[in-house]
């Protein structure tokens, strides 16, 4: 259940995820799953072409990358192997170097989100969409030390994540690295 809204501060600002950019992700998986403790994670690769109006820095641009997805307690944990470049991962990490990248809210009203941290002069670094669902990566680095990504939230987006922290639950630790 979504807590009502102030009127003034259109996104959700329930940060469900954090996100981290990685060189090699099927190395980043196995060690957050040993050393932490995290898993299973979920592995996707996005070729270029996946995303539709891709922009970046408001011009058309192309935006692929392998994700990887777990969670860890009430927060989901998104690992990044970016593979264009340029992108928000990699304004924020060249090649060559990992490390924290961004939280992540839900949007229930996209464009309104958007004027919002625009007009709090947050430019949207990297926008687009996969069918219905859109996403902006916001350059929140000299307020929160790091991007902000907000999401439009769909019921089938919010069950796939589930399933994801359903899998979590219970885990054992086996199968660290999921398809």
């Amino acid at each position: 259940m979504q807590a009502p809204k102030p009127l003034d501060k259109p996104t959700d600002r329930t940060v469900f995820q954090n996100a981290w950019v990685v060189d090699d992700l099927e190395a980043a998986c196995t060690a957050w799953a040993r050393d932490l403790g995290v898993g299973p994670f979920f592995i996707a690769d996005y070729p270029e072409g996946t995303f539709q109006d891709v922009t970046y820095r408001g011009k058309p641009a192309d935006l692929s990358m392998r994700v990887a997805l777990a969670q860890a307690g009430p927060v989901q944990i998104e690992l990044i192997q970016p593979i264009t470049s340029p992108s928000a991962y990699r304004d924020v990490f060249p090649t060559g170097q990992s490390g924290f990248h961004h939280l992540c809210v839900w949007s229930h009203d996209f464009a309104a989100d958007r004027q919002y941290f625009e007009a709090l002069n947050y430019p949207a670094v990297n926008t687009g969409r996969a069918g219905d669902l859109h996403f902006a990566y916001f350059d929140t680095r000299p307020l929160l030390g790091a991007m902000l990504e907000i999401v439009t939230w769909s019921a089938d987006i919010e069950a796939r994540f589930a399933a994801i922290a359903a899998a979590a639950e219970d885990w054992d630790g086996t199968e660290p690295l999921r398809r």
